[in-house]
């Protein structure tokens, strides 16, 4: 039976953390202290250096060899109970999928154990609790986070291929380079893929990004940067890359126009090879021939060149002004693609853009529907394609490449990711420093110690203060609607936990350690799914509720647990 007493401990360890995001709540939502710009200053902290030094403060000083390997079971079998129901359900039923299973597995197993579960329980159950939920920390960070990150890029992967190569194409695909300046697929930077194909039909793809890559032999395949310089009287000549701002007026002829009073020169869309003269009221002036290719229009030259134009003084200032034709379209860049030589065959670099565009493989399937099983067009994932999407005809079963050139292209976007987040360095330090100084009983340096506990001191409630942050931040408390977000709730709340408990029961963990568990599985939703799945642009409405909402819901809900298994 808990006591009174028992009660206000658990309250005094929870308030204090609550009274943190309810503060950075009201800075933001009432009060106007902070604007959207600091608090981002704000989040960027606790992410980079706050919640990393916390994480190592806990892990160097848990002892790696008492490890309660009995509880630490049980939570490894209910996640994997969870990660084989969720696989079976995406892949013999059709209201299942990728997408459904990497965001229902990182609601029912990924609680925010490092900032609610370590106060929390060792308020509930003792001290011995913090030991446990430190070593769970661990393996969230080192395996079940990497894991979730490993979905998410099988997922953008897929996304790629189907996009790039519909159908039965991608199964000829051999060997998928990516540069080193690509980190993920996630679709923040724009990518473009360059394809060659050998004498025996095999495909290889190389993944770059579409703006810091530039092609080595460069031609007409990319924007020019810069204004060219011409003989025009004071005028340039822009490239197909000029903002928008000098060009007015709509239409699908593609011609380009400029006015200067009276006159008027117009550029044919097609190899700018001629020219012609217009004056209103009058006839065209007969054409000329120009030195411009196409190559050279679309050259990403950065040095002034000559033009063969003769000077034009059309009003007497001579400064014509470039405008687009009330019938003028967009501007198409022209086809004039890099080619790539292997084994004496010429092949194109193929560009993940439309035109006027660079789209990223989150929006990607909204320029390629993709099509189902069966052969009809459908989106891969929910919402993909976006409800307005124009059906396209059947081009087959989709294939993809071999599960170990899949294998290979995940787990080196895998790596360079995981490489530049801070909690993957603060928990490798934190284990091999634990490592070290419980084998041998050496003792961190006071200097150093210190200089860790006073930011790791201020992480908790930086950690809760971002919360409060990112609540007031949010135009919705629920932007999922009811639906989903109850769904959510009661995956996160009701079904965690009896799998734990049942995982729990199966490999004999008893009495308060069995409630620790339970109570551990019902704590709120984890950050970091959530920042995955805003980056990959994966349900992140639906996150972001359990996020909010999940942390003022917590609270009753674990204290009813803690008082139910009490009884």
């Amino acid at each position: 039976m808990i006591t009174g007493n028992e009660f206000y401990t658990v309250m005094c360890a929870m308030a204090p953390l609550y009274f943190a995001m309810f503060v950075a709540y009201g800075s933001v939502k009432w009060w106007k202290i902070f604007t959207p710009t600091q608090c981002s200053g704000i989040n960027r902290f606790v992410s980079v250096f706050a919640v990393p030094v916390l994480s190592f403060h806990f892990i160097s000083q848990n002892n790696p060899y008492k490890m309660d390997t009995m509880f630490i079971l049980a939570d490894t079998l209910s996640k994997i109970f969870v990660f084989v129901l969720l696989s079976l359900w995406a892949f013999f039923f059709k209201s299942g999928g990728l997408d459904w299973l990497i965001t229902l597995f990182s609601i029912a197993t990924l609680p925010n154990t490092l900032v609610m579960g370590i106060p929390l329980l060792q308020a509930m159950y003792g001290d011995y609790t913090k030991n446990v939920m430190v070593q769970l920390v661990v393996l969230q960070c080192i395996i079940w986070y990497t894991l979730l990150l490993f979905l998410f890029e099988l997922r953008a992967a897929r996304l790629l291929i189907r996009a790039e190569f519909p159908g039965q194409a991608a199964g000829s695909i051999a060997k998928i380079q990516v540069d080193d300046d690509v980190i993920s697929l996630d679709g923040v930077d724009p990518l473009r893929t360059e394809t060659e194909t050998d004498v025996n039909g095999r495909i290889r793809l190389r993944i770059r990004r579409s703006i810091s890559s530039v092609p080595d032999s460069v031609m007409s395949s990319s924007f020019c940067l810069t204004p060219r310089a011409s003989n025009l009287s004071n005028a340039e000549i822009f490239s197909v890359n000029t903002p928008n701002r000098f060009f007015n007026g709509g239409g699908g002829s593609g011609t380009l126009q400029f006015y200067n009073g009276s006159n008027e020169i117009m550029f044919c869309n097609g190899d700018l090879g001629g020219f012609g003269f217009t004056r209103p009221g009058f006839g065209a002036s007969p054409r000329r021939l120009s030195g411009y290719a196409s190559s050279d229009a679309y050259s990403l030259q950065p040095t002034p060149r000559a033009s063969n134009f003769n000077e034009l003084d059309v009003n007497g200032n001579g400064t014509p002004v470039w405008m687009k034709s009330p019938a003028a379209g967009r501007i198409f860049r022209q086809s004039s693609p890099k080619m790539m030589w292997e084994s004496g065959q010429r092949h194109a670099a193929k560009d993940i853009n439309v035109p006027e565009k660079e789209i990223s493989f989150r929006d990607a399937l909204k320029a390629a529907p993709q099509t189902t099983a069966a052969g009809g067009a459908a989106s891969m994932e929910e919402g993909a394609a976006g409800k307005d999407a124009t059906p396209v005809a059947a081009i087959g079963k989709q294939e993809m490449p071999s599960a170990t050139v899949m294998v290979r292209l995940i787990l080196t976007v895998v790596g360079r990711k995981l490489s530049r987040n801070p909690n993957t360095y603060s928990s490798l330090l934190g284990l091999v420093w634990s490592l070290i100084s419980f084998k041998w009983n050496i003792p961190m340096p006071n200097i150093v110690d210190f200089s860790i506990k006073i930011i790791s001191d201020a992480g908790l409630g930086m950690a809760m203060f971002s919360l409060g942050l990112f609540m007031a931040l949010q135009p919705k408390m629920i932007p999922c609607g009811a639906k989903k977000a109850t769904m959510g709730m009661l995956i996160r709340f009701i079904s965690g936990p009896l799998f734990m408990a049942g995982a729990s029961l199966l490999v004999g963990l008893r009495g308060s350690r069995l409630h620790a568990a339970i109570v551990q599985a019902a704590l709120p939703q984890g950050i970091v799914p959530f920042v995955f799945a805003r980056e990959y642009n994966l349900h992140p409405d639906l996150l972001s509720t359990l996020v909010i909402f999940g942390m003022i819901v917590s609270l009753p809900v674990t204290i009813l647990y803690y008082v139910l298994l009490g009884l």
